[in-house]
């Protein structure tokens, strides 16, 4: 095994004692939700740090999917990956429409263009690509479908906070992008999210249906929902800004370790990086191929286990299995031959900022001794 030493560059958690200035000042400004300070400083320091223009805090990552949904009117159907978390499609039956499943691309697990076109009927009105672990689709391809169809697009970039390609934010891929800033993201209020957009007026639109379409104080415009970053969680995003970048850098290092380690050994997949992408590392997912491996991808997790290492099956079952979803023509198994593949296959291996050395080495051994 290759000896590649990780370096924790920064501090990657919060600090308690810069914390308690910002829960002081929450308490003596009074304000504790609402749009406050801490709310409008977190927005604005997102957006720049992102590299976007117009962006709205939520409460957690799934209320900006429902979300952006509403703002843009969708209808109908809309076509989605089964390989994702079952927030993305959640949030398409929460707004009374219709999922239609499309296969997955073998190399990313994300939703394959090719694909797309085949499933677009009279009905279908958008898009909802996920950026999976947080590597890009192939968005520019996705866009030239979308615009001969018209049809909106919604990136789910839950995984994907702080990607760039040559130097440009993800987040300005398609008409709207969602983020997720739960605890066991790469960047995290604690529970949150975000949903980006393009211009001043979607965005009022977003504010006001985060906030029970209220547009001001006796006025309803739209039948919102509340959901709303309070000031605590605002403030500890603020505080959790400062290191994240030093927590991706660390990451890195433990990608590029656990890649060194296991590229020799037969029937182990890892992802590669895509050239002129700035990746965060939000996971690091191998692919066993049972036969050359010599055990199955459930035997590994399982012995992982009993050395008190987690690791997780991310993401199986596919979400087109589930009960609510498995009746939908889309959801036919010999329809999505890939992402049946992926399910099957993948192992999520620890990966958090300060995963050390020790750790990393612990997780290797394991793999390479298959016991």
């Amino acid at each position: 095994m290759e000896n590649k030493e990780i370096t924790v560059t920064s501090p990657l958690l919060p600090n308690l004692d810069d914390f308690i200035p910002f829960l002081k000042d929450i308490w003596d400004r009074k304000w504790l939700t609402n749009n406050g300070h801490y709310h409008k400083e977190l927005e604005k320091a997102l957006a720049e740090y992102l590299g976007v223009e117009y962006l709205s805090l939520f409460t957690n990552g799934t209320l900006p999917l429902i979300t952006a949904l509403q703002a843009m009117r969708v209808t109908g159907e809309v076509i989605t990956t089964p390989y994702s978390f079952v927030a993305t499609t959640h949030s398409i039956w929460w707004n009374g429409l219709k999922p239609v499943f499309v296969d997955v691309d073998e190399e990313t697990g994300n939703l394959d263009p090719e694909k797309i076109e085949a499933a677009i009927t009279p009905h279908t009105t958008a898009i909802m690509p996920v950026h999976v672990y947080g590597t890009p689709c192939n968005t520019k391809r996705i866009q030239e479908i979308a615009d001969i169809y018209g049809l909106k697009i919604i990136y789910d970039a839950a995984h994907a906070f702080g990607v760039r390609i040559n130097g440009e934010s993800l987040l300005k891929a398609g008409d709207m992008s969602t983020l997720s800033f739960h605890a066991t993201k790469v960047y995290n209020t604690i529970e949150g999210g975000a949903l980006v957009c393009h211009d001043a007026a979607t965005k009022k639109r977003i504010d006001y249906l985060k906030n029970f379409g209220f547009a001001g104080e006796t006025t309803v415009v739209a039948p919102g929902i509340n959901s709303k970053m309070d000031e605590i969680r605002a403030a500890y995003g603020l505080l959790n800004l400062r290191q994240v970048d030093g927590a991706i850098a660390n990451r890195k290092a433990i990608a590029e370790k656990y890649r060194a380690a296991l590229k020799d050994i037969p029937g182990i997949r890892t992802l590669k990086d895509s050239e002129g992408v700035r990746h965060n590392y939000a996971y690091f997912p191998i692919f066993i191929n049972e036969e050359e491996y010599g055990m199955s991808r459930d035997a590994l997790y399982e012995t992982l286990k009993t050395h008190d290492i987690y690791g997780r099956r991310y993401f199986y079952p596919l979400i087109s299995t589930f009960s609510a979803y498995k009746g939908l023509e889309s959801a036919n198994p010999a329809n999505l031959p890939v992402a049946h593949k992926l399910a099957n296959q993948v192992l999520c291996l620890p990966m958090f900022a300060d995963l050390d050395n020790e750790g990393v080495n612990r997780v290797i051994n394991v793999i390479q001794k298959k016991k």
